[in-house]
């Protein structure tokens, strides 16, 4: 198999994994029981935790897919280990996806991860681990979804019932914008080992500027309100009305102070 090329301590989860799991965990509970005096900040904790926990583990779909599809250089990178700290452009992968969080509440795709492409056969495989990273998004949406779509909230506590919306909302927006077959993104990594070679040719020296014609586009009002029209569709339909991810966004941004609508103390 190709998994016995790789040491041990190639797939040994990282303590800094772990740590990111700790603080998520902690914050959690105190967003559950309230036990923080600002109930905003503990929001703002777990999201952004849960948030970063997510982003390794989309990195982590592509590295594990891509060594089962022929990269046995994978494991020697450190990209196994789940260290957030060990991807190609950590700025890129974790610090610019927690600021957009920040500033405006859309899932920022990462993309970090080399992957030896020359080491891999089958255009099947190449589209697989392209997608393996937006699906784990859409994993997580779904996980932190279930107890929306199963009609399990009733007794859930108002903090932690927006903080699970809002981080549905950021799941969904990654997985959107990651499928988009932009150049640079992993939308186009599906598609990309069926397009004739003149093609990828032209289009290459575009990819780096993918993301950003995205980011430039969501800007325009006209585009973002087709977006979140698009990704508020999406959320009904996992049982999240407009109401619960814009109150975990109040919550998230609480230095902005919090709409009364959104208030969780009695």
């Amino acid at each position: 198999m190709t998994t016995a090329t790789t040491r041990p301590a190639d797939r040994r989860i990282s303590p800094v994994f772990v740590g990111i799991l700790a603080v998520t965990a902690v914050t959690g509970w105190a967003t559950w029981t309230g036990f923080a005096a600002q109930p905003g900040l503990a929001v703002f904790l777990f999201v952004t935790a849960a948030w970063v926990v997510s982003l390794c583990l989309h990195e982590y779909a592509h590295a594990r897919t891509a060594l089962h599809g022929g990269d046995i250089s994978i494991g020697a990178k450190g990209y196994l280990t789940l260290n957030p700290l060990k991807y190609t452009h950590a700025l890129l992968s974790i610090v610019l996806p927690v600021v957009f969080v920040i500033m405006g509440g859309i899932g920022l795709p990462g993309g970090a991860v080399f992957i030896e492409r020359g080491r891999i056969r089958g255009r099947w495989r190449h589209s697989l681990i392209s997608a393996a990273g937006p699906l784990t998004n859409v994993l997580f949406a779904i996980v932190c979804t279930a107890p929306f779509w199963l009609h399990a909230v009733d007794g859930v506590p108002l903090g932690f019932r927006y903080a699970l919306a809002f981080l549905a909302l950021l799941q969904v927006t990654a997985a959107i914008l990651n499928f988009l077959p932009v150049p640079g993104l992993d939308g186009y990594g599906v598609i990309e080992p069926w397009l004739p070679y003149g093609v990828k040719r032209q289009v290459e020296p575009f990819a780096p500027f993918g993301l950003l014609l995205v980011f430039a586009l969501l800007w325009v009002p006209s585009v973002n309100a087709v977006f979140f029209d698009v990704v508020d569709v999406v959320l009904r339909g996992l049982g999240i009305d407009l109401r619960d991810w814009y109150c975990g966004q109040e919550l998230y941004r609480f230095w902005l102070g919090t709409n009364e609508l959104c208030a969780v103390s009695p």
